[in-house]
């Protein structure tokens, strides 16, 4: 049976569109990366002025101003090496929103007023960057994908991109 004109036009720009996602996912995983990747060496290269920011002017919930910067320096250079890498599946885009969520909620009183909305939707873009990496997975140009090419045959088959 010939498939219908409907078929023909939904499939053919599918198929196409198909090709894309994988590259698409890398360029992702690398633009937000890249984004908190800066963030971070800049805390720790100038770790004086880290400590007087988190002291003064952030306000990070629960954590004490000293360990809030520790973790939030680790959170910014430690999961975006692994979205770039595309290792560990989904968890470095989960933990790299929850870094990016306590950025915004630590900086609520600056972010959330006037003229501010730039920076606070750069924050939200990154989040949803973030989130369509955590649902969608890293794609197949990443090592979670060449690491389970190489996996023991015996092994179940577990998806992690």
């Amino acid at each position: 049976m010939r498939p219908s004109f409907y078929s023909r036009l939904v499939d053919t720009p599918s198929h196409f569109l198909n090709l894309l996602q994988s590259p698409l996912a890398l360029l992702t995983r690398w633009y937000v990366s890249w984004q908190f990747l800066k963030s971070g060496w800049l805390k720790l290269t100038d770790w004086t002025t880290t400590l007087d920011l988190f002291h003064n002017e952030y306000h990070v919930p629960v954590l004490p101003p000293t360990l809030a910067a520790v973790v939030g320096t680790f959170g910014e250079l430690f999961f975006p090496v692994l979205i770039v890498l595309g290792l560990g599946g989904r968890i470095g885009a989960l933990g790299l929103f929850a870094v990016n969520l306590m950025a915004v909620i630590s900086y609520s009183h600056v972010l959330l007023t006037d003229g501010f909305e730039a920076a606070l939707g750069q924050h939200v873009l990154w989040g949803f960057m973030l989130a369509v990496l955590a649902v969608h997975g890293n794609g197949a140009l990443s090592l979670d994908r060449l690491l389970l090419q190489y996996r023991r045959p015996s092994a179940p088959n577990m998806s992690l991109a």
